[in-house]
């Protein structure tokens, strides 16, 4: 056979469009530019610290004693029952173990799983912006549309004329995270009864996403929008251990809701992971249990890096915003560069050798956030004194 005269066929694309419009994020360029010229990482959104030892101890006994094969696809019993046990301790509510908790290969796969379960095709789904970065992807993913509400700066509350103005006949599902991943924000309970009253009034599900609830500074405090009359039976409120104990890689989450929306849930969870980790799952069952002060620690240890954070920006003009939360800072670069947000990250990386997180990113509008940066503070102290040190010749070097 001529080879000169084969015909060359090009393979079509493979890529399915559901997927074509996800980009490399912001976070691999940053933490890649970081890692390439050495600088102090202050925009990834985990700890560079382990939780307590007495967790991974649990762990490690948890694999010694043969835990190491599929657990159940809902959850094992013993971290569903530890779930019930620390929401009626935190929160004063019942949830039944065997049908109203799923446990999940972490938030994400939850928010990922709802959005599949609530979602259909031409549905329209409220998100506050900025927003966690897996919302948007989800539910388009699902076919639906994602509908922004904006978080005003530098407070990052909502406008109630706004909110009301979202909800449509075609609203499904609203997203709400608190306290706030970036800002730092937590909804007051005024907010949430806004929330609650627009719920019932559309019949929409809620899906709240409560990852940094052990993670508030006084006199803030977290409440929860299942609380709130007449949202228990339309709510799925998210959690997981990775932010309260500092073990983000064990990839260990929950979702607690009404056993009609947990039947939905669950189809599609036994589908994308079936079970999640089993030695994890019962180290985070013995994490829940820990006594009140482990909890206040944490937000104290928090709180103080925190101040030390917030008090270096201010004195380099980056206007941060307290947060009531988490552990991240905003700050604003407005008062020291004409620079959009995303240009400044990367001179702060180059030139000071600090790494953030431009805010426009987190938006699906992002002029609302092109001069907003992220920080974060969940670093050992010497992470941040390296980072403080570095800070200090940012008025040198503008």
């Amino acid at each position: 056979m001529n080879r000169e005269n084969e015909m060359i066929i090009t393979p079509r694309d493979p890529m399915a469009e559901r997927v074509k419009g996800f980009g490399t994020s912001v976070f691999a360029e940053v933490s890649a530019l970081a890692q390439k010229l050495g600088a102090v990482n202050l925009g990834q959104g985990f700890p560079d610290f382990d939780g307590p030892e007495e967790i991974r101890r649990l762990a490690r006994e948890a694999i010694a004693e043969g835990r190491n094969q599929y657990a159940i696809s809902s959850g094992e019993p013993a971290l569903r029952e530890a779930i019930a046990a620390h929401t009626l301790r935190f929160y004063g509510r019942q949830a039944d173990p065997a049908t109203e908790i799923t446990v999940t290969s972490g938030a994400t796969e939850a928010l990922f799983c709802s959005a599949l379960a609530f979602i259909e095709p031409g549905d329209e789904a409220i998100i506050l912006e900025p927003c966690y970065d897996s919302y948007v992807p989800s539910i388009r993913m699902a076919g639906g549309t994602p509908v922004p509400v904006t978080l005003h700066a530098p407070s990052f509350r909502f406008d109630p004329d706004e909110l009301r103005a979202a909800f449509g006949p075609r609203t499904r599902v609203i997203y709400i995270n608190t306290p706030h991943n970036p800002t730092g924000a937590v909804l007051p309970r005024e907010d949430l009864e806004l929330i609650a009253a627009l719920c019932i009034e559309h019949d929409v599900i809620a899906i709240t996403d409560e990852v940094y609830e052990h993670i508030i500074y006084a006199p803030a405090v977290h409440a929860q929008l299942a609380a709130i009359p007449g949202m228990r039976e339309r709510t799925l409120t998210i959690s997981s251990g990775g932010k309260s104990f500092s073990f983000t890689g064990w990839k260990t989450g929950w979702a607690i809701g009404p056993e009609r929306l947990q039947v939905a849930l669950r189809r599609v969870h036994q589908f994308v992971v079936f079970a999640s980790a089993t030695p994890m799952q019962y180290a985070i069952a013995g994490a829940l249990g820990l006594p009140d002060s482990y909890f206040q620690q944490l937000a104290t240890d928090y709180r103080s890096r925190r101040d030390f954070l917030a008090e270096v920006l201010q004195r380099q003009g980056l206007r941060p915003s307290i947060p009531d939360g988490s552990y991240f800072i905003v700050a604003d670069v407005e008062g020291i560069s004409p620079m959009s947000g995303l240009d400044f990250s990367r001179f702060l990386i180059r030139e000071i050798g600090v790494a953030a997180i431009p805010l426009d990113s987190f938006y699906l509008r992002p002029e609302h956030g092109e001069r907003l940066l992220r920080f974060c503070f969940c670093k050992n102290w010497e992470t941040l004194h390296a980072a403080a040190a570095r800070l200090e010749r940012l008025a040198g070097v503008l």
